[in-house]
């Protein structure tokens, strides 16, 4: 069974390969970047169907408008750029603990499975566990962004992530003491990765 669900991803990137010749470019790209108004009025017409879409193609004329103005920074330009410095702060700040947080460590390593002590046979069950929670936050996330915002999802996330990292340890190092303790930690696996899910 493991085999064929693994194989089993192959078959949407097969869909994709097939259909995808047969879907029409997107309006805005024949527009802007092709400049041809006819492509993109025919691309609308097979996307939204007949009707009058001039509103649409008017936003795209002014998105086009808008880029025209707006003048493209090199790397080092925008390193210098001084009302840039904080939003760049904040990216790096960012994508720094994102790489850092653990996710790599828990998500992909096989030392806390191998920890936990299951049986052989579980361990591809709580790798499956671990796909379902994946799945779980990022419809979590989508529905709770707009509700709460990007920030206090990132700093409740990270904030919850350290929490469970903590009790990992203990869970992890109590393990030889309790025998349900291995349980436990594979919940706590599982919290991580909801929590990356809906935070970072």
């Amino acid at each position: 069974l493991w085999p064929w669900l693994l194989a089993s991803s192959g078959l949407s990137a097969l869909v994709q390969l097939v259909t995808l010749p047969f879907f029409p470019d997107s309006p805005s790209y024949l527009l802007i970047q092709k400049g041809n108004e006819e492509a993109c009025r025919k691309a609308i017409r097979k996307l939204w169907g007949e009707g009058d879409h001039q509103a649409e193609i008017d936003d795209i004329m002014k998105e086009k408008g808008a880029m025209a103005s707006t003048k493209t920074l090199r790397v080092l330009e925008v390193i210098k750029e001084r009302s840039l410095r904080w939003q760049l702060y904040i990216l790096m700040t960012v994508m720094t603990t994102l790489q850092l947080c653990g996710i790599n460590a828990v998500e992909c390593s096989p030392y806390p499975q191998d920890k936990t002590k299951f049986e052989e046979y579980l361990i591809p069950y709580v790798s499956l566990g671990v796909g379902l929670c994946e799945c779980l936050s990022s419809i979590l996330c989508s529905s709770l962004i707009d509700r709460f915002g990007r920030k206090v999802l990132l700093w409740g996330g990270y904030s919850l992530m350290c929490s469970v990292l903590a009790l990992l340890t203990m869970t992890l190092s109590l393990q030889h003491r309790f025998f349900w303790m291995h349980y436990f930690s594979v919940i706590l696996i599982f919290l991580f990765v909801v929590f990356y899910g809906i935070g970072p």
